[in-house]
C-alpha cells in the first residue's frame, strides 16, 4: 500500500519502487518513506517493523536500476537512513525474502551482465593481487582490534558449541585445521595468505613445524614477523612478502585460509597448478575458503567496489574440475554452513561496540561502510548461500588415514597442548601488542 503526498514528477518513480518491492518482499513489515514524503507499507506485518527513509530521488533512480551496488552507497552516503530497526534488521528482512535467483527486472538484467563481464576480467596478475590486498588488509591495524579476537583471526570461526566465544571459536579453528592436514612433528608447511600469522605461530608452536608464510599486506607482513620474534618462534617461523606464484621450494603440508577468494576465477588453473608442484609425493594441503551452495554467482558490486576488488566466493562446480585437472586428489571435503553467520555475528557486535573509534581512525562514512559490509556479510551467510568449503588435497590417495578418526584424535590432543601451553605461559604475543613492537 501506498500513501502519495503532493510531490509532482515523483510519483510515478515511487510507485515504481514500491512495486519492485513488493514483488520480492513478501513477509515481514518494511516501511518506506520517500523523498517527497509520500510512504508505502511492504510484506505481510509480520515481525519487527523495519522503516527506511530515502532523501533524495537520484538514490530511488539508482535502487530502481541496480539495488546491488545502489543500496551500500546509498547508507554510506546518508541518502538511506534507517528510522526504525537498524541496517542489519533491514537486510536481514531483505535477504530472507530474496535470493540471487529470484531478482526480476532490469536489476536481473544487470546482474547477468555483471556476471559475464566477472567471467571475461577474472584474473588477478602479481601486481594487480598486491593491490587488491593493499586495498583492504593495509588499513589502519588498529580497525581491525575493533572487531576481531586477540589473535587477529580474520576468517571463519569453528563454533564446536553454539555458545562459544569468538575467542574459543577462533582457537578451535586453528586445531581443526590443523587437525586435517594430518601434520607430523618437525614437517615443512607453507601458509599461503598468512594474515597476521596466528595459524603459522599455532604451527609451529605444538607441532615443532618449519612454517614459511606468505602475505602480499605490508601491514601483516611486518605485525606477524614482530609476534614471531615476540613469542622467540623466529627460528621456526618465517613471514615473507611474497606472492605464492614466486615460491620454489616443496612442502610436506601446504595451508591456506581465507586467502582462495581474491585468486580470481581465471587464476583456478594457476593456483592448483602451483599447489601440485609446491606438495612432495605424500603431501597434504588444506584449503579453506568461502564458497556458495548454489550455481556460481557473480561477487557483490558493492563488495567487490569498497571491500574486496577482485574477489570472487566459487561454487564446487567451479573448483573440483580444475583441481582434477591439475593431477591433486580430493581426499576430504567439509562445508561449514553458519560457522561464518556466527563469527559475524560477534565481529558486528565488537565493532557496532566501539564504532565511535571507528570514525576517529577514519570518517563517519567509513564507519557506515563498515557497518553496512559486516551486516550484508552476516545476513548473506544466513540467506543467501554463503558456506565455507574446507577441502583437503594430496597428490596420492594414501597421503591421510583412512578414515576420519585421526581429526578427531588430533584434535583431543591438541586441547591438551593447549593447556600444558597455558600452564606455563608460552602462548604467543597477541597481533595486538605485536602491532606496537613492530
Amino acid at each position: 500500500m501506498i500513501v502519495t503526498a503532493d510531490a509532482p514528477g515523483t510519483q510515478m518513480l515511487n510507485s515504481f519502487f514500491t512495486r519492485v518491492a513488493e514483488s520480492h518482499i513478501k513477509t515481514g513489515h518494511l516501511y518506506l518513506t520517500f523523498p517527497d514524503g509520500s510512504a508505502a507499507s511492504v510484506g505481510d506485518g509480520t515481525g519487527g517493523r523495519v522503516a527506511i527513509r530515502i532523501t533524495d530521488s537520484r538514490t530511488v533512480r539508482r535502487m530502481c536500476i541496480n539495488p546491488e551496488l545502489a543500496l551500500g552507497e546509498a547508507f554510506m552516503e546518508g541518502t538511506l537512513i534507517v528510522d526504525a530497526g537498524s541496517i542489519y534488521d533491514f537486510l536481514e528482512l531483505l535477504f530472507r525474502n530474496t535470493s540471487v535467483t529470484r531478482l526480476n527486472g532490469v536489476p536481473r538484467l544487470l546482474r547477468a551482465a555483471f556476471g559475464a563481464f566477472n567471467r571475461l576480467t577474472g584474473y588477478n596478475s602479481v601486481a594487480r593481487s598486491k593491490s587488491n590486498v593493499a586495498h583492504h588488509y593495509d588499513l589502519n591495524g588498529e580497525l581491525y582490534r575493533l572487531f576481531l579476537d586477540s589473535d587477529s583471526q580474520y576468517s571463519c570461526g569453528y563454533f564446536e558449541d553454539a555458545r562459544a566465544s569468538l575467542e574459543a571459536a577462533q582457537l578451535a579453528k586453528k586445531r581443526h585445521l590443523a587437525a586435517k592436514m594430518a601434520l607430523l612433528p618437525g614437517q615443512r608447511v607453507l601458509d599461503i595468505g598468512s594474515g597476521w600469522g596466528g595459524l603459522g605461530l599455532y604451527l609451529a608452536a605444538h607441532f615443532d613445524a618449519q612454517v614459511d608464510g606468505v602475505t602480499l599486506s605490508q601491514e601483516q607482513f611486518g605485525v606477524s614477523n614482530a609476534r614471531a620474534r615476540a613469542a622467540g618462534l623466529n627460528g621456526n617461523v618465517s613471514f615473507d612478502l611474497k606472492d605464492y606464484r614466486d615460491i620454489t621450494q616443496r612442502y610436506d603440508r601446504i595451508v591456506s585460509v581465507g586467502m582462495f577468494e581474491h585468486v580470481g576465477r581465471r587464476s583456478y588453473a594457476e593456483f592448483f597448478a602451483k599447489v601440485h608442484d609446491l606438495l612432495t609425493e605424500d603431501g597434504v594441503m588444506l584449503l579453506h575458503y568461502i564458497g556458495q551452495t548454489g550455481q556460481p554467482s557473480h561477487t557483490n558490486p558493492w563488495i567487490l567496489k569498497y571491500i574486496f576488488p577482485g574477489g570472487h566466493m566459487p561454487a564446487l562446480s567451479e573448483v573440483l574440475p580444475v583441481i582434477e585437472r591439475h593431477g591433486l586428489v580430493v581426499t576430504d571435503l567439509e562445508v561449514l554452513r553458519l560457522h561464518y553467520a556466527e563469527t559475524l555475528r560477534d565481529w558486528r557486535q565488537n565493532f557496532m561496540a566501539r564504532r565511535d573509534e571507528a570514525v576517529v581512525l577514519y570518517d563517519e562514512r567509513f564507519a557506515r561502510m563498515w557497518e553496512f559490509y559486516l551486516a550484508a556479510s552476516e545476513t548473506a551467510f544466513r540467506h543467501q548461500g554463503l558456506v565455507v568449503h574446507q577441502i583437503q588435497l594430496a597428490r596420492r590417495q594414501d597421503a591421510v588415514p583412512l578414515t576420519r578418526d585421526y581429526i578427531g584424535q588430533a584434535e583431543a590432543r591438541l586441547r591438551d597442548s593447549e593447556v600444558s601451553q597455558r600452564a606455563v605461559g608460552t602462548d604467543d604475543v597477541p597481533a595486538g601488542e605485536a602491532k606496537q613492537m613492530a
